[in-house]
């Protein structure tokens, strides 16, 4: 008996990543767009693509299976995430792709797929449909094919970017921008002229060849490049971003790393002074620090399952006006509830600018109040088990459970959460106590040692 046809290695929960070749090639790319096509049952598709060596190909072979299978394709070449998502939204396109890796090792690549106003297509809502479809390819080319066009989108999409702060009210900040040779810097440089800001440029040229490592912040060993600028240049602010920049990190004038979780907190004042009263909704992983900021703005915060997906699912449920992660991924409705690597610094120049105040000393109370780890992570050869043997030690005591995106534990004085990575076997932890630092640092300590044992 045959078996059912299953979807293809890349084809992850959000989006596909893999190996190219191996994983992902020319003629995998091509049937993607032959599937995406039928499945959507669109006419008007949108493409772009990242910097990487592999990113020109394979957007080509997307775009000729799109336009094979009966689809028109605007290409906006070159591009971040975010403006994928925009020209989806704003140009009403039937679908859109972004052919990038992001932050992945330099042999990868991979795709973010959207449907009309830039919903998002993942496992549950396409993504292995059209993985299915890709390998059975059955679809008769007997109709018109489509045409290709080109489109330049970066100066609508700074157009739209202006519209959402008032560059009148900045001050005149220097500002580090690392670029990490990735998609951000000449799109930083089409913004910053605009600004009355000093913008200091790292490694702003596009270069597939990434020369100064894979653009991921997140990454401690990835920061020192910014941090050592802010501090050259006696900056105000420093800013990083991965590859396709959907996701921006801040360093403050110290050179500071600041914890993306107290960005969600910054963002969401900022939205919730434009929108009163608006529901927030952000992860479970470190959430002490946010509901505090929200509930004191007489706003509503709402805990929603970690993913972009599930992310914008929910915004969109509850008309969220924002939503974070403490990843560094923000959500805006005025952004169709996309994520965003631009806004968030514009909207912080924007506090830094009617506050007066240092970048530190926005984060300094919140640092206080709700000390946090950090995401912590854990290779382990078997993460489920190392899970069962915290949970057995720390729950028979804890305030409340939850299980909205893997374990979280309040403690009353302190909470974590746990959990498991869906593509390897990785465990990650976070944990945050109530101003008490070296509390949360002994039971960091604690839970580590249980989980390498």
């Amino acid at each position: 008996m045959d078996s059912f046809p299953t979807k293809p290695a890349c084809f992850k929960a959000y989006d596909i990543r893999g190996k190219v070749p191996g994983e992902l090639d020319l003629d995998l790319a091509y049937r993607i767009g032959l599937s995406m096509t039928r499945y959507l049952g669109g006419k008007k598709f949108l493409v772009g693509r990242d910097c990487r060596l592999s990113s020109q190909g394979l957007c080509e072979a997307l775009a000729k299976g799109l336009t094979d299978a009966g689809a028109d394709v605007v290409d906006i070449g070159v591009c971040g995430t975010e403006m994928v998502y925009y020209a989806t939204f704003a140009k009403k396109m039937d679908g859109g792709v972004m052919v990038t890796a992001s932050h992945n090792p330099i042999d990868h690549n991979g795709m973010k797929l959207v449907r009309e106003d830039a919903k998002p297509i993942s496992g549950d809502s396409g993504l292995d449909e059209i993985g299915v479809g890709a390998i059975v390819c059955d679809m008769e080319l007997t109709g018109e094919r489509g045409t290709i066009s080109s489109m330049d989108i970066l100066p609508e999409f700074i157009d739209y970017l202006l519209t959402q702060v008032d560059v009148s009210s900045f001050k005149p900040l220097k500002i580090v921008a690392n670029g990490g040779n990735g998609c951000a810097g000449p799109v930083v440089a089409a913004v910053a002229k605009h600004l009355p800001c000093d913008i200091i440029p790292v490694f702003e040229e596009p270069d597939g060849n990434f020369p100064n490592g894979i653009p991921n912040p997140l990454l401690p060993d990835n920061r020192s490049a910014t941090a050592e600028a802010v501090l050259r240049h006696g900056a105000d602010l420093g800013l990083a971003w991965d590859g396709d920049f959907d996701r921006c990190f801040f360093f403050d004038e110290n050179g500071g790393f600041i914890e993306g979780y107290y960005l969600v907190a910054l963002l969401a004042s900022a939205s919730l002074k434009k929108y009163p009263g608006s529901k927030i909704v952000h992860d479970p992983r470190l959430i002490w620090n946010t509901i505090d900021v929200v509930e004191k703005a007489g706003a509503i915060p709402i805990m929603n399952k970690t993913g972009h997906a599930f992310m914008k699912e929910r915004m969109r449920r509850e008309d969220a006006v924002y939503g974070g992660e403490m990843s560094a991924h923000h959500y805006f409705r005025d952004f169709s509830y996309c994520d965003s690597g631009m806004l968030p610094w514009l909207h912080i120049l924007a506090e830094l600018s009617s506050s007066g105040k240092p970048m530190s000393a926005l984060v300094s109370q919140m640092q206080e109040a709700f000390p946090a780890s950090g995401e912590i992570n854990r290779r382990l050869q078997d993460p489920a088990k190392a899970l069962v043997r915290v949970e057995k030690k720390f729950g028979p005591e804890a305030v409340a459970i939850d299980r909205t995106d893997g374990l979280s534990l309040d403690m009353g004085a302190w909470r974590f959460n746990l959990r498991m990575s869906n593509t390897e076997p990785v465990i990650r932890l976070n944990v945050e106590s109530r101003a008490d630092e070296s509390l949360m640092n002994e039971k960091t300590k604690e839970i580590l040692a249980l989980l390498d044992r």
